[in-house]
């Protein structure tokens, strides 16, 4: 990297560039998913993004994209998770290009999504993550999140994290 990236909020048209983004990084990160159909809050991208009560951000090098993340309304969908009275968002679709890793990329993309969840007073920011995404886990933990649970699934260790604003 040398010149300096900009983090931006995702334009409509910037849409099939950064879901060409987001689908690659699924691909890789989640290869047992290659058959799944395209996950809804990418099918409806504008209308959850750019319309709706979500929020996307990508990272640029020379009109590239090297980064992504994304937060929604948390939708209370799994059991004991449900945070009652809290405005509460869940992180979505963090991806940084193996180039541009260990450089602060990738927390700089959450401080600017964490930076817009607090002006629209949000209280409570939510992410599952699994153990088998290398250093995923204790990345959250340096962001200031905690593990609430991990499930017992022994394919996918789901762990449910979340930091208070």
């Amino acid at each position: 990297m040398t010149h300096p990236l900009q983090i931006q909020s995702v334009q409509p048209a910037d849409i099939p560039q950064v879901l060409d983004f987001v689908m690659a990084a699924r691909e890789v990160m989640f290869p047992k998913l290659h058959d799944a159909p395209m996950p809804v809050d990418l099918a409806e991208f504008e209308r959850v993004y750019v319309e709706g009560a979500g929020c996307f951000l990508i990272a640029r090098d020379q009109g590239r994209i090297v980064g992504a993340i994304g937060y929604l309304p948390y939708d209370r969908r799994f059991p004991g998770l449900d945070y009652p009275g809290l405005e509460v968002v869940e992180v979505v679709r963090l991806f940084v290009l193996p180039e541009y890793r260990r450089a602060g990329l990738a927390r700089a993309l959450y401080a600017a999504l964490q930076g817009a969840a607090h002006a629209v007073g949000v209280q409570v920011m939510y992410l599952h993550t699994h153990p088998f995404l290398a250093g995923a886990v204790e990345f959250w933990q340096r962001q200031g999140f905690e593990v609430v649970r991990v499930d017992p699934d022994p394919q996918w260790q789901t762990t449910h994290m979340q930091v208070h604003l």
